[in-house]
């Protein structure tokens, strides 16, 4: 894998291309009839995305999609975008990959999907990479860190969203040798690209030989006695997480069964304390006191004018589900592509909506910037950290960013909403 730096020059770079954009087809396929376009009607637009609504990651991500959904809800029923409304598909994987094949096809050959939104997985998103690619589907905002989706020149149609692994362990290394300077760092980790990835991170912080334990976990195995059992033999102190919520709640339970209580340091994978808390139950607030995690987007405890704008939404169109990070996290989503589908233009073509990508019409609602260019197709450029106090997460510091092996500081603003979060308005 290729460990991208700099990428906040390809911010800067995004801004040549705007005026080619401009006398190009950023107005889609211009103002004539609408094209034959798969999943575009006069009326309406239909995208879809594959789900892990059952099986070992739902109880963490099952409420992503509905949160996107609500959202599309909220600007359909505001006019939605260019005249038309947003139909989402959300198909059923179970997070198991060879299931994410079957739905993937489907929403592409069955359902004639415009496009793919927030495919979620590192497993069992990259089982679909190349058929997506080869079909010229439009696939983006993984709900993944891999740095897989960013590859423009092998996957010109697929975009990024989180913050990739390698930055959010770098940044985490980087304050965990700030704040305990001689603890003994360990890492447990999904035995996949997830692991590996934030394993790279960790290891180009710390050096080759910083890490005291390496352990890792499969998806299929719901125990991990002899993971944790193995990190407390050898004496780890803190604990870097590359995990999904449930593995990290299994993890954080199974250490205090026998006795050992670490400092955690997770992944925004498997750090949303009220997704975790609903594993962990009673428990959760003396087990999660100072847990440290990563995240790029509002939290969902604060109250900036997005958290604002997503509490009436999941009001109003979410049945009022407890409002958590997955709630953000959707909405976020689903906001970003109708960042895309305003910017493609009045005749959406999927080309159009990948230059909309490309060109900067995506800002997104983060406290870090995005890297979407021609060269670029990561998403959150950096994190910044959280901990819980008192059953509360909140943010800590400032944003940082992560560019030729550094942890620097972002001072940029946050996209303000304009237009009450309806993209393309005036």
């Amino acid at each position: 894998m290729t460990l991208k730096r700099n990428r906040l020059l390809a911010i800067v770079g995004a801004t040549s291309v705007l005026a080619l954009a401009a006398c190009s087809s950023s107005t889609g396929n211009g103002g004539g009839e609408p094209a034959d376009v798969p999943g575009v009607t006069d009326t309406t637009v239909t995208i879809g995305t594959h789900q892990p609504l059952t099986g070992p990651a739902a109880a963490g991500f099952a409420s992503v999609s509905a949160a996107a959904k609500a959202y599309f809800d909220y600007i359909n029923d505001n006019g939605g975008i260019n005249g038309r409304t947003i139909e989402f598909v959300v198909k059923d994987d179970g997070y198991n990959p060879a299931n994410t094949q079957t739905v993937v096809r489907d929403l592409v050959l069955q359902e004639d999907v415009f496009a793919l939104i927030g495919g979620l997985g590192t497993p069992t998103h990259s089982s679909v990479l190349d058929f997506l690619n080869d079909n010229e589907v439009p696939d983006l905002f993984v709900a993944s860190g891999s740095g897989m989706w960013d590859q423009p020149e092998k996957y010109p149609y697929t975009f990024g969203y989180n913050s990739d692994y390698v930055t959010e362990s770098a940044i985490l290394a980087d304050y965990a040798q700030k704040e305990f300077p001689d603890a003994k760092y360990c890492l447990f980790g999904q035995d996949d690209d997830f692991g590996d990835d934030f394993e790279a991170g960790l290891t180009e912080i710390l050096g080759e030989d910083g890490l005291a334990a390496s352990e890792r976990y499969s998806v299929a195995n719901q125990d991990v006695v002899a993971q944790i059992s193995a990190m407390k033999a050898a004496g780890c102190e803190v604990n870097f997480l590359a995990s999904i919520n449930a593995f990290t709640a299994l993890g954080v339970g199974t250490a205090a069964k026998l006795g050992y209580f670490p400092q955690w340091m997770s992944s925004s994978s498997g750090g949303d304390y009220q997704t975790l808390a609903g594993f962990l139950g009673e428990a959760a607030p003396q087990l999660l006191e100072g847990f440290i995690s990563t995240f790029y987007l509002s939290m969902a405890s604060g109250d900036d004018e997005w958290i604002t704008l997503f509490r009436e939404v999941n009001e109003k169109y979410n049945g009022g589900v407890e409002f958590d990070g997955n709630q953000v996290y959707g909405m976020t989503m689903a906001y970003m592509f109708a960042e895309a589908l305003a910017g493609a233009g009045e005749n959406p073509t999927r080309e159009s909506l990948v230059e909309a990508v490309q060109n900067g019409s995506v800002k997104g609602t983060g406290i870090v910037p995005l890297g979407f260019s021609e060269s670029d197709h990561s998403g959150a450029l950096g994190v910044q950290l959280s901990i819980v106090k008192d059953t509360v997460q909140a943010y800590f510091g400032t944003p940082y960013v992560y560019e030729d092996g550094s942890v620097v500081v972002y001072e940029g603003e946050q996209p303000a909403v304009t237009n009450k979060g309806i993209p393309g308005g005036k």
